[in-house]
């Protein structure tokens, strides 16, 4: 890895040791730089998890990629910068109400000064802009949204609450639950492909990239793109704007947006995800 051509993709600059304040910043800077996306399943490729051909993919190629490749690519970078790094394993919550299986999300511990902090720059919906502190179970108000790690029955739930429903009697949304157990990066590969190959899958159903920015979020999926506004002050309104897409649009949309040029023709899809059985 070259790591300063890494930093430089991400747009960081400044010294970079292993500290708390460097940590959040190179996490805001990733996620504000490297698209969530899995444009590859959908151009004629397929995605292997080794950490030289994503460095190649995100780096080199400036494209993205989904958890397993964006988390993993980035936990590489902070070992690399001299940070205690532990892999973990997710599971996330379906629009239906159930979790999905072991190993389905990637996400990150970090260990500074023997605390503990989460950090997940591959998730694409309720990511969060800077690590949440493991040490805690109190509210922790990053950017637009508040979120809380609520343990419970063995395991640690993620939760955010929506905008216009923060403060002490807010809702509460589950995103995704895990433990704290330290996990290989060999563990996701049969899930890795699972999410390649299933109809059960919403990365193989839907041809998606997103992105978010310094107050906004922009999200093609299908042919449909989506810009999302988050309000600066607490309590302002969000602002969402749909647009349709013609076929032909989209890899100009994917170029002006996102910056990703892609080598083949992209298979446009936007099926229903079915359920498991």
């Amino acid at each position: 890895m070259d790591v300063p051509k890494y930093l430089s993709r991400i747009g960081f600059s400044g010294p970079a040791e292993p500290s708390l304040d460097v940590l959040r910043a190179v996490h805001s800077c990733h996620l504000h730089s490297v698209p969530f996306e899995n444009l590859t399943i959908h151009s004629g490729g397929r995605v292997q998890l080794d950490l030289p051909a994503l460095y190649e993919k995100v780096v080199n190629q400036r494209r993205g990629g989904f958890c397993y490749e964006v988390n993993g690519l980035f936990s590489w970078l902070l070992a690399q910068l001299g940070f205690q790094v532990t892999l973990l394993s997710a599971q996330v919550k379906r629009p239906a109400g159930f979790y999905g299986p072991p190993f389905d999300h990637l996400l990150l511990m970090v260990t500074i000064d023997g605390g503990r902090w989460l950090c997940d720059v591959g998730f694409g919906t309720a990511v969060f802009p800077t690590p949440l502190s493991l040490d805690t179970g109190g509210l922790q108000e990053k950017g637009h949204r508040v979120y809380r790690l609520r343990r419970a029955d063995g395991m640690i739930f993620a939760e955010w609450q929506q905008e216009e429903n923060r403060g002490a009697d807010g809702d509460w949304v589950d995103f995704y639950k895990f433990t704290l157990e330290p996990r290989c990066f060999q563990d996701f590969f049969q899930m890795c492909q699972y999410h390649q190959t299933s109809p059960c899958s919403l990365f193989f159903c839907k041809s998606l990239c997103m992105l978010f920015k310094s107050n906004s979020k922009v999200a093609y999926i299908g042919r449909r793109l989506t810009t999302t506004r988050f309000p600066e002050v607490p309590g302002g309104k969000v602002e969402i704007t749909t647009r349709e897409l013609r076929d032909e649009e989209v890899p100009g949309i994917l170029a002006e947006t996102f910056g990703i040029f892609l080598k083949s023709p992209l298979l446009i899809k936007d099926e229903e995800i079915m359920a498991p059985e």
